[in-house]
């Protein structure tokens, strides 16, 4: 019944390209950057992810929601995305352990969600013509109306949003008796990266995106992190002085994603915005040092400049993306740090990347 019922809805692209659809929960507008994931399982982990803050998903997956919601599952508290577009939504699931339907999901966390969209098309489209901002309608609003309140969503590039995802003040996640003490800077963290350090020994304390070192160094850390997050990392000047002040005292220091990035522009090696991005689970990844190859969990927009960082005296590449080249890995040549754009942490998985926490362990303990 409710499949018949719904209502119309659209996904209108800044170039005016429109898609049509069937409205999911509730009724209205939302703008964003619209991006594809290739995952095929791991929505719940998609949607909660702060990297995703200010983005349409695309999910390529035919089927989404098919097994519900499991509230341990979050990457942190409620839905990121601004919307998501997909082909088939399942307002039935079938996971034992699942604690409510999607589409219940969607309408507590006031989510607006467009089905029965062509999403082989519009992924093809997108590949073709690079990610740009979108809005989902799903209210009736005429489309000249759409098309003039679209014009003036500001464009990803430039764009800082670490301050929108990150928390407002500093917590604590792990055993307080650990043997290790990291201190994360929060740009946007995922709780799996805290959960990998935490059963490793580890205690966390989570400072906001803007803190200072001082304020890092307070807690006495034994390792530094820098965290994944949505947005360009160019304007987020503060969290690249604090790398820089971690570099030069030649302290531990690890960076996932939008941190890998930040530890690339305080090397004075520049990012760019990529034509469409990496985002999916099943990410080919060549470890360069060991030869070996990496199935990767990828979700970012930005990339380091390669031919920048080939030539760095300080640093060298230390893993490939073998789709497009662009680098997933780098470190410093004669300081403790090392950073990678892919996720490590991924559940559900792959899990092939996880040794760098490890990693991480092992030069902490030097």
């Amino acid at each position: 019944m409710k499949y018949t019922t719904r209502q119309s809805a659209i996904l209108l692209l800044s170039d005016g390209t429109i898609f049509h659809g069937k409205s999911i929960g509730i009724s209205g507008t939302t703008f964003g950057e619209v991006c594809f994931n290739t995952g095929m399982t791991g929505y719940q982990e998609i949607f909660t992810d702060p990297s995703y803050f200010g983005q349409i998903m695309v999910a390529t997956n035919a089927h989404i929601g098919n097994y519900g919601v499991n509230d341990k599952e979050i990457e942190s508290q409620g839905i990121k995305i601004a919307g998501l577009v997909c082909k088939n939504f399942s307002f039935n699931y079938s996971r034992p352990d699942a604690t409510e339907s999607l589409e219940d999901y969607f309408t507590q966390q006031n989510l607006i969600c467009i089905s029965d969209v062509d999403t082989r098309a519009l992924v093809s489209y997108i590949r073709d013509n690079g990610a740009m901002n979108s809005v989902i309608c799903t209210d009736g609003t005429p489309i000249e109306e759409l098309k003039a309140a679209l014009a003036q969503v500001p464009d990803m590039k430039g764009l800082e949003l670490a301050s929108k995802v990150s928390t407002k003040a500093p917590y604590f996640y792990g055993d307080e008796n650990a043997t290790y003490k990291i201190a994360a800077l929060d740009l946007g963290i995922k709780t799996n990266i805290l959960r990998n350090f935490s059963k490793r020994d580890c205690y966390i304390k989570v400072f906001p995106y803007d803190s200072s070192y001082a304020d890092l160094a307070s807690f006495n850390p034994d390792g530094f992190f820098l965290s994944n997050g949505p947005g360009d990392p160019d304007p987020l000047t503060s969290a690249i002085g604090v790398a820089k002040e971690i570099i030069a005292n030649n302290q531990p220091l690890f960076g996932i994603c939008l941190g890998h990035q930040v530890i690339a522009l305080a090397n004075g090696v520049s990012t760019y915005k990529m034509f469409n991005g990496h985002r999916g689970i099943n990410h080919p990844v060549k470890n360069v040092i060991t030869g070996k190859g990496e199935i990767t969990s990828q979700n970012h927009g930005f990339a380091v400049n390669k031919e920048e960082l080939a030539q760095h005296p300080d640093l060298e590449i230390t893993h490939l993306h073998l789709n497009d080249e662009t680098v997933a890995g780098m470190r410093m040549k004669n300081k403790n740090c090392f950073s990678v754009q892919y996720h490590p942490e991924a559940s559900p998985g792959p899990h092939d990347s996880s040794y760098l926490f490890d990693q991480f362990i092992e030069n902490m303990k030097k």
